[in-house]
């Protein structure tokens, strides 16, 4: 009995590996963040240049903004640049859109919804606002309406270049 469970253990273990290597290959993604709904979620390809309103996959910058996001929790490991998980968010502006940051979020002086800028995270620790400025070219803004969402509102614009394709909710589900 000992030596079937000695071959069973390593034999299930490897099927887990080869079966989350299928998901990730296959554009399989799972959401725990509190950006979007938990759950699972599919990367689909985005053949044209990103543009407002696409919702995304997209891999964060190694910057100290970042590895500040996951040192407070914001962010996870993941297979990205600096072993950041990827974020899903949405496209709200792209190079040469204006942004103005006040109590809350506007691009080219039109009000983001469900935008507001907290003075603080959950855990009462200080946020600071972006700002406010051009959008860059090769840059997006981002933005989630989620409620405590860590976006561009703090970490400001980020390279489109980062970008892995469009988000697609399989099967989620809000707490």
């Amino acid at each position: 009995m000992r030596r079937r469970a000695i071959l069973i253990v390593p034999a299930a273990v490897a099927s887990l590996i080869m079966l989350a290597g299928i998901a990730w290959f296959g554009g399989l993604r799972l959401n725990l963040t509190r950006s979007y709904p938990l759950g699972l979620w599919r990367i689909e390809p985005l053949d044209r240049p990103p543009a407002a309103g696409d919702l995304v996959f997209i891999c964060p910058p190694d910057s100290a903004a970042f590895r500040l996001a996951r040192e407070r929790g914001y962010l996870g490991r993941g297979l990205c640049p600096g072993w950041f998980s990827p974020l899903i968010k949405t496209v709200v502006a792209t190079g040469g859109q204006a942004i103005a940051i006040g109590a809350d979020v506007s691009v080219d002086g039109r009000p983001i919804p469900h935008s507001d800028v907290q003075p603080r995270d959950a855990a009462g620790r200080p946020l600071a606002p972006f700002g406010g400025r051009l959008v860059p070219p090769g840059f997006l803004f981002l933005h989630s309406d989620f409620a405590g969402s860590y976006d561009s509102r703090y970490f400001g614009p980020i390279p489109a270049s980062g970008v892995l394709g469009r988000a697609h909710p399989l099967l989620t589900f809000e707490p």
